[in-house]
């Protein structure tokens, strides 16, 4: 993959927290327009990736691009053109939903924040609840609400940290439809997730993150080969109850 075709590239990153070792030297890409999913377990360095790749933290050693910008030498550019959301909704409860996105764009500098606001709240299914104080929203609306945050300003990266722990399976299965959406638009998206399934419905290429290292690295179909066979067949006969619930909830839709 060329340098223009990556969003994202990472060789050779590591980082030490007081001596212990959390990324012994991780090395991937992330293609221009697509969903890159990195599994791993809790504590196994997800999080402290997306913090070295959207600025927050240095790395100990490697090379980090994000948009052609090398993050340590030119954190300033890789802010402008990304957004991070983090594992819990980064909103305003006081404030209505339509209040909290208006003042992100204000803060970005952006003309017409209202303009703005309505465009995402009607992108989002949010038109409705947004006069509304977020401290009444569901959990699965202010998620929504906090994308449609971290969509002002149409960043080319969209960073999304476990963005559905906590949710119900309808609220997942709507942040789900909304991903799926960006990258239509061109957006690269960038997602950690302990959830298999979330992988499986989202991903172009899965990465595993293991003992501080990515062990495996490619598209669902390539990860399907590494099981065996009889095993292979197991899964694709028994559906998962997030197939189950999609394909209940999807016929429901269509009535």
């Amino acid at each position: 993959m060329s340098q223009n075709e990556s969003a994202i590239s990472v060789q050779g990153l590591k980082k030490s927290y007081k001596n212990i070792p959390v990324l012994t030297g991780v090395d991937f890409q992330v293609k221009t327009g697509s969903i890159f999913a990195l599994l791993g377990s809790n504590g196994s360095g997800k999080t402290t990736i997306v913090k070295i790749l959207t600025t927050l933290v240095k790395q100990d050693s490697g090379n980090v691009t994000v948009n052609g910008f090398e993050v340590s030498l030119k954190p300033a550019n890789v802010r402008q053109s990304i957004s991070l959301t983090g594992q819990f909704a980064a909103v305003d409860e006081i404030l209505t939903g339509r209040e909290n996105i208006i003042m992100i764009a204000r803060l970005r500098h952006l003309s017409n924040p209202y303009l703005i606001a309505d465009d995402l709240l009607k992108r989002l299914g949010l038109t409705d609840a947004a006069d509304r104080r977020v401290s009444t929203y569901s959990g699965g609306m202010r998620r929504r609400l906090d994308i449609a945050m971290s969509l002002v300003g149409k960043p080319q990266i969209i960073f999304l940290d476990e963005p559905t722990t906590g949710l119900d399976p309808e609220g997942r299965i709507e942040v789900w439809k909304i991903v799926k959406e960006l990258t239509g638009s061109g957006t690269t998206v960038f997602l950690t997730t302990q959830y298999l399934d979330e992988a499986e419905q989202l991903a172009d290429r899965i990465a595993i993150l293991n003992e501080g290292r990515i062990i495996v690295n490619g598209s669902f179909a390539e990860l399907k080969k590494l099981f065996p066979p009889s095993k292979v067949e197991y899964i694709e006969k028994q559906p998962t109850l997030e197939e189950i619930f999609l394909a209940v909830v999807g016929k429901k839709e269509e009535k």
